[in-house]
C-alpha cells in the first residue's frame, strides 16, 4: 500500500513566505529556503512553494528562492504562480524544482498542460485548482482566488488530468485558513472522478483534521501551513498520530 503524504505548503511573495486567510491578509512568516530546510529535515514528504501574487501581477515566477530551496533541501518539492509558458515550466525545472503546479496558466491555455506533459512528463505536471462551493456544485476561481471562472471544479479536474496533469492539488477556498478541516465533499468527488493523486488543501486547524482526510477519503496526499509555520503541530506527531491510528506513512529518524 502507498503511503500517504504531510505536504507543508509554503506560499511565497516577494521571496519570503507568507500566510493568510482566504488569500488575505498576508503575514510575513520565514524565507523559503530556511523553513524549506526546517521542513525537510523534520520529515515531510514533500514541499509545496506557491508565488502567490504572481499570477495577479500578471508576472512570471520568481525563480531566485527556487534556486536556493533545490540547494537546501533533500525531498522532492513543486513550484506554482505565474506559470504561463512552456518556458516557465523549463526555468523552474532546471532551477531545481520537481514539480511544476498550474493553475491560472491552466485556464487560460489548457494546452500548456499537454505540451508540459509531453516535453516534461506528467509527474512533473500539477493541475491546482483553487475551488469554491456555489449551492450543489463548486467553481474555479484563478488569480489568487480572485477572479470566478465558468469552470466546475470536478469536470476541470477531469479535462486536466485528460491534458497530461499527473497529480491535482484541490484547495477549498471556503475553507483556506478556517482551520475548520478539509472539505471532504469536494475531496471525495474528485477522488471519484479522477485516476491521477489528489492532495487535499485548506483548512487544517488540528491533528484529527489530517486524521479524518486520510480515513473519510481517498486522498494520497494533504497539505497545510498555519499549523506547521506557527509551530502548533510537528511533521513527527502528525504522523505518528496517523500511524497509530493505522494509516499509512513514511516515518524515519529526524533531527
Amino acid at each position: 500500500m502507498l503511503t500517504k503524504r504531510i505536504i507543508p505548503c509554503l506560499d511565497v511573495r516577494n521571496n519570503r513566505v507568507v500566510k493568510g486567510v482566504q488569500f488575505a491578509n498576508l503575514i510575513d512568516i520565514s524565507s523559503p529556503k530556511e523553513l524549506g530546510q526546517f521542513y525537510s529535515e523534520q520529515g515531510a514528504d514533500e514541499l509545496v512553494f506557491y508565488d502567490v501574487t504572481a499570477s495577479s501581477e500578471k508576472r512570471g515566477p520568481t525563480l531566485t528562492f527556487i534556486k536556493e530551496v533545490a540547494q537546501s533541501v533533500n525531498i522532492p518539492f513543486s513550484v506554482g504562480g505565474g506559470v504561463n509558458t512552456l518556458d516557465d515550466v523549463k526555468q523552474i525545472l532546471l532551477n531545481g524544482a520537481d514539480k511544476v503546479s498550474i493553475n491560472s496558466g491552466a485556464v487560460k491555455q489548457p494546452d500548456l498542460l499537454t505540451k508540459a506533459a509531453k516535453k516534461f512528463g506528467s509527474q512533473c505536471v500539477v493541475l491546482s485548482i483553487d475551488a469554491k462551493r456555489n449551492n450543489d456544485h463548486y467553481d474555479v476561481y484563478i488569480n489568487g482566488g480572485k477572479t470566478k471562472t465558468n469552470l466546475e471544479a470536478i469536470a476541470w479536474a477531469k479535462k486536466g488530468v485528460a491534458l497530461g496533469a499527473g497529480e491535482i492539488v484541490i484547495n477549498s477556498i471556503d475553507n483556506d485558513g478556517m482551520r475548520g478541516g478539509f472539505d471532504l465533499e469536494l475531496l471525495t468527488r474528485i477522488t471519484n472522478t479522477v485516476d491521477v493523486p489528489v492532495i487535499a488543501s485548506g483548512g487544517v486547524g488540528n491533528i484529527n483534521h489530517f486524521l479524518e482526510v486520510f480515513k473519510e477519503t481517498n486522498v494520497d496526499a494533504a497539505l497545510a501551513a498555519s499549523v506547521f509555520h506557527l509551530k502548533e503541530l510537528s511533521i513527527n506527531q502528525v504522523k505518528q498520530s496517523l500511524k497509530a491510528n493505522n494509516i499509512p506513512i513514511r516515518l524515519e529518524e529526524t533531527l
